[in-house]
């Protein structure tokens, strides 16, 4: 039987026809997200689907949106705004584990959906009254920073860290945010050096799964690797990001943190003696401790003997990690 030419012309264009439909309703869908308006997108879903009942991008955003219509209603019974706001950002990290097992991936969807949870929980925040914002003034600045961070505004993310940032100079939470903003515009140094003090000051205070950064996400992802969870996966990666240069950038201490530092160290290695439940957590900190004396003794130029002193306490502990740094 003869091949119809016409017939097979007219097909294609048929299908192409309906391959630019959906995708001009899966960009209106995305677009509907961006203003948190997730019934609009569902719909220009099913429409698509209807289109193309095939479309792997389809299917897996109709399972996204089903995830977070489900979650939509649990929040709307939360009854205040910050509590909501709350729950918005933990959800975005349980879908993130969710679209974890769907099979394929899809940037653009995935970036329309990470935008409508952050922008979702920046609602709530901003719809706070006056005298709770008050009261919840450097919480809500870090959080705001979170969001906007999430919806892919970085500058104005920067803003409102830099301002969580003044009221908690020491805060791991707050600078490990502003390190991960400074890494999403580009500040590869101010990033480095704000992750090494975050991660100093108390790592697991830290959401990783909060972080953006592709530094500290695959270096995060290399200790997980080794087997290390939990308190322990916290505690080992300034100890890794020493060793692979992830954490770099240093300054000079002030005498009153050399201080600090010492009686840190004193302290922890008192308590890595008594052997106590948290000692598997203790090792690395105490380990990333030492990093920062050494450190510190290199840049004032003191004498051989003190740095092979600590280097020894670090051989003690792990003559893994010791080898690794004095490679």
């Amino acid at each position: 039987m003869p091949i119809d030419e016409n017939r097979l012309g007219s097909d294609t264009r048929k299908s192409m026809a309906e391959q630019e439909s959906v995708t001009v309703l899966l960009s209106s869908a995305y677009e509907k997200l961006k203003v948190v308006d997730l019934r609009g997108a569902a719909e220009l879903f099913e429409k698509a689907l209807a289109v193309d009942f095939e479309n792997s991008e389809v299917l897996w955003s109709l399972k996204c949106s089903r995830f977070w219509a489900d979650r939509l209603a649990r929040l709307e019974i939360l009854p205040n705004p910050f509590e909501r706001g709350e729950y918005a950002v933990s959800q975005w990290k349980a879908f993130a584990s969710f679209v974890s097992k769907l099979e394929g991936e899809f940037e653009p969807a995935l970036f329309a959906f990470k935008r409508f949870a952050f922008s979702l929980a920046l609602g709530q925040y901003e719809a706070l009254p006056p005298e709770e914002k008050e009261s919840h003034e450097a919480d809500l600045a870090l959080r705001i920073g979170v969001c906007l961070k999430g919806t892919g505004d970085y500058v104005g993310a920067l803003r409102s860290l830099e301002a969580a940032a003044r009221e908690r100079k020491e805060d791991a939470e707050v600078l490990a945010q502003l390190a991960d903003s400074y890494a999403m515009q580009g500040d590869e140094r101010s990033s480095k050096a704000l992750f090494r003090e975050a991660f100093f000051l108390a790592p697991q205070r830290i959401d990783v799964e909060l972080l953006e950064s592709g530094m500290v996400r695959k270096l995060a992802a290399k200790v997980s690797a080794m087997g290390y969870r939990g308190p322990e996966l916290a505690e080992w990666i300034p100890v890794y990001g020493a060793l692979l240069g992830v954490f770099g950038v240093k300054r000079e201490l002030k005498a009153v943190e050399v201080g600090k530092l010492r009686q840190s160290i004193y302290q922890l290695e008192n308590e890595s003696k008594d052997g106590g439940s948290d000692r598997a957590a203790l090792t690395p900190r105490l380990i990333n401790r030492y990093f920062w004396l050494i450190d510190h003794y290199i840049a004032a130029n003191e004498d051989r003997a003190r740095i092979d002193e600590v280097l020894l306490k670090v051989r003690l502990l792990d003559q893994s990690i010791y080898k690794q740094y004095t490679a």
